[in-house]
């Protein structure tokens, strides 16, 4: 039986399928796949169908091929394609049924170079972005270590760098003195009652005021003046307070117990001066008895409440009249003068306890104490030595008026026989029998609600030790009792041993004592002073720098003697030479003046306090690269003050303020410790990279050109 041959729908109507095919060397590759291998005879009508579907099949296939061929870079292809049906390779005049299939292979083709070419697109792309940010990452590299450079540069240039000096009769190493002025409040400046220090601030540096550390008391901040340590961290964590591992009470009226070292447990500036080869000479500052550390000073006076100030007169300037290492050779049988010289003065705080800060009584002691420091100043400038010996005058801490009207009584607020130990004085430092964690949540949560009645609302705070405000820095030495009473500025605690307060008020009596302090040392009742001159200071007279704590001053002094700073390190922050701001406002110095009951500030702050009878000092010349040290700050400070019931709040300068306007533009003072340093770089920085982003902008959009056009033209080839 002969095998059946290939139906073919296109013959004419006369041919016999079933006989000879004269076309079977066709059948390979001109069959349409759809077409079945065992045909049977269709009538007229089913050939027009088949031929539509045919001619619709090759429309369809023909708009495919216009889609794809859209692109410029596709033309090529499409040329090709356009060949191939017009009889190329796979094509036959006498059969669509190729150039169908030959349409589905160049499709397919079609989309693998397409996707081809896209994977090399990508990975160019890649490759262009990874070198895009190689050359980044390198510009900025490089932009850093411009900066660096040129930073280390300037700070080599500009930092404060101690010389041997002579006034025409001896020779100087660096020489600084120091001084204490206890209880000397900031606004103190603004009561006419100080010519000759509001002279020294037209004539040197200084800020508005200076943070005392808390709690604003005495003993914690002579010894951090003198560290550059916070409370919590050397140790003094009050002027009495109780210490659970030697099972002692340190009472700072009992030299026989607190003047031992076991209590201070850091390295005070003497020690570090001593260490360095520096002399020092310490006139009654506290803790200078304690025999701490390795080395004492060489020269000590002992406290003495009842030295008078001409004395301690005398005994600076006679420190300064010694002979200089440097003069003659050693002996061990001569006195060498000191270059670090340290005083305390003590009469503002006793008397501001005594009288009270707004009391005829105090301003006759600030009086007093200012004729001393101008003593003091003359006898420098007789000396020829103001533009030689550093002088830096401080204070611990400000003072608030008490009042029987303020006054709290411990009894009310809890079982007082629960407590075995009281620490600290304004404030409530309670150790319990029971320190137990569960006893001491039962009295933090009976306080904090008497805290909260309408009788004791708003006139103390309640903490444990563990949730005290990270501001105070007052938490971390297990000298500090587990719960605290802090009453608001101007209130007082007390126990009826002390005082019966509600006696006390309808009788009115008066408490004792009439100022106090220890508060929040951010209050503005609680502000010291810091003013500083000399060599160590080569800025324009009466500059102003920003507030800055008195962990600050440790530091300073050390790099006015030239000397590194203790090897346990400190809290503070600032390098020499101060970053200025500009200059004090007219010729009243810096500061505010206060309401002493409120904190809020008097329109007798406008006074401008006298200028001294008579010149006792003369401008420092500025360094030759001195106009590089200062620079401007057109900021206005927040600053705190208090409403009437005595609550701190802050305020705002005047807008009109433009006392930014006169200060002199310049670089950055001194070492990345600077406070100031951090923001300097930002700005440097962010404008720096600002160019470079542009400019890398531009790179990149020019090659990202170039690489378009080498596609439309790669399209193009071949």
């Amino acid at each position: 039986m002969p095998p059946p041959t290939q139906y073919n729908p296109l013959a004419p109507p006369s041919h016999d399928p079933d006989g000879p095919n004269d076309d079977s060397d066709l059948e390979d590759d001109g069959t349409y796949e759809d077409e079945p291998s065992n045909p049977v005879p269709r009538t007229s009508t089913e050939r027009r169908h088949y031929d539509r579907d045919t001619l619709e099949q090759e429309d369809e296939a023909e708009r495919l091929l216009a889609r794809a061929s859209s692109k410029p870079k596709r033309k090529r292809k499409r040329i090709r394609e356009m060949k191939m049906e017009e009889g190329g390779k796979g094509s036959d005049s006498g059969s669509s049924a190729g150039s169908a299939a030959g349409s589905e292979v160049d499709l397919s083709r079609l989309g693998d170079g397409r996707a081809g070419r896209a994977r090399k697109s990508w990975r160019r792309r890649a490759a262009f972005l990874g070198l895009y940010a190689a050359i980044v990452a390198a510009f900025l590299g490089l932009l850093y270590g411009a900066y660096k450079a040129t930073k280390d540069h300037d700070r080599m240039r500009t930092r404060y760098r101690p010389q041997v000096m002579s006034n025409g009769s001896s020779l100087f190493a660096p020489t600084t003195i120091l001084l204490s002025l206890d209880g000397f409040r900031a606004d103190f400046l603004h009561r006419n009652l100080t010519p000759t220090l509001n002279a020294f601030i037209r004539e040197g540096v200084s800020p508005k005021y200076m943070l005392p550390s808390f709690p604003s008391v005495t003993f914690p901040n002579h010894f951090t003046l003198v560290t550059g340590l916070y409370p919590e961290s050397h140790g003094i964590v009050g002027n009495t307070f109780w210490d659970p591992a030697l099972q002692r009470q340190f009472h700072y009226t009992d030299a026989a117990r607190s003047m031992q070292p076991e209590w201070w447990n850091a390295e005070p500036i003497w020690e570090t001066a001593e260490l360095a080869g520096v002399r020092t000479a310490i006139h009654m500052w506290l803790g200078s008895e304690a025999h701490i550390g390795a080395i004492e000073p060489m020269y000590v006076d002992k406290y003495n409440a009842d030295e008078e100030l001409d004395r301690k007169v005398d005994r600076i300037l006679g420190w300064l009249d010694l002979p200089s290492h440097l003069d003659q050779p050693k002996s061990t049988n001569t006195e060498i003068r000191p270059q670090l010289l340290a005083a305390y003065v003590p009469n503002v705080d006793a008397d501001g306890h005594k009288y009270g800060p707004n009391s005829t009584e105090i301003r006759s002691t600030i009086a007093d104490v200012d004729r001393m420091l101008s003593k003091i100043f003359t006898g420098i400038a007789s000396r020829n030595l103001t533009s030689i010996v550093n002088v830096v005058v401080v204070s611990d801490h400000g003072m608030a008026t008490t009042d029987t009207a303020r006054l709290i009584q411990l009894e009310d607020l809890l079982d007082t026989t629960l407590i075995e130990h009281i620490d600290g004085w304004p404030l409530y430092g309670l150790r319990p029998h029971d320190t137990s964690a569960v006893h001491l949540a039962e009295l933090h949560k009976t306080l904090l609600a008497a805290s909260l009645t309408s009788e004791h609302r708003g006139k103390f705070t309640v903490h444990l030790r563990s949730d005290m405000p990270a501001r105070f820095h007052f938490s971390n030495n297990p000298r500090i009792a587990p719960l605290w009473l802090i009453p608001t500025t101007g209130y007082a605690i007390v126990t009826h041993k002390e005082m019966d307060v509600a006696l006390a008020q309808t009788g009115g009596l008066v408490y004792h004592p009439r100022g106090l302090h220890g508060y929040d040392h951010e209050h503005p009742l609680m502000r010291a002073i810091f003013v500083a001159r000399g060599p160590a200071f080569p800025h324009e007279a009466g500059s102003e720098v920003k507030v800055f704590q008195n962990t600050e001053v440790y530091g300073i002094v050390c790099d006015s003697l030239g000397i590194a700073h203790g090897k346990i390190g400190n809290n503070g922050t600032l390098s020499l030479p101060f970053k200025t701001i500009g200059l004090h406002e007219g010729s009243g110095g810096p500061g505010q003046n206060l309401d002493d009951e409120t904190g809020e500030v008097l329109e007798s702050d406008k006074v401008i306090p006298a200028i001294a009878p008579f010149p006792i000092f003369s401008s420092l010349p500025p360094l030759e690269d001195a106009d590089e040290v200062a620079s401007v700050s057109t900021e206005h400070e927040v600053f705190w003050t208090t409403d009437a019931q005595g609550s701190l709040v802050t305020g705002v300068p005047d807008a009109g303020d433009e006392s930014g306007d006169k200060a002199e533009k310049g670089d950055q003072d001194g070492f990345e410790q600077n406070l100031n340093y951090k923001l300097g770089w930002i700005d440097w920085f962010k404008g720096k990279v600002e160019g470079a982003k542009d400019w890398v902008k531009g790179v990149f959009h020019k090659g990202g050109e170039e690489e378009e056009t080498d596609e439309v033209s790669g399209s193009r080839r071949s």
